[in-house]
């Protein structure tokens, strides 16, 4: 006998399907990420993606306002890092509430 989760048109099947992540999810991850300042190693492990990925959405949010890249000196090393702007908080804030509204 067949159960829900194994049938693939069935309602409850869709519960334990992992839902692929859209990109305002994405860019909500990073903006919580970087609030602080990160390093762009730490925003890519944290948001789950690849380089080349974490590369684009950086260009995007810095492109865009949300994100401002820093160099930071810790003893002798200059860490280039990125933070979350205000113009970035008010997005941030604007994602939750429509998160809020949807739930």
């Amino acid at each position: 006998m067949e159960n829900a989760t194994t049938h693939k048109n069935h309602p409850d099947a869709m519960e334990n399907v992992t839902k692929r992540r859209d990109r305002h999810d994405i860019i909500v991850e990073i903006l919580k990420t970087a609030i602080n300042g990160k390093i762009k190693t730490h925003i890519m492990y944290k948001a789950k993606l690849s380089y080349a990925q974490i590369n684009e959405y950086l260009a995007l949010l810095v492109r865009k306002g949300f994100i401002e890249p820093f160099v930071m000196k810790q003893k002798r090393v200059r860490r280039r890092l990125y933070r979350t702007t205000e113009k970035g908080m008010k997005l941030l804030e604007n994602f939750e509430s429509m998160a809020e509204l949807w739930a």
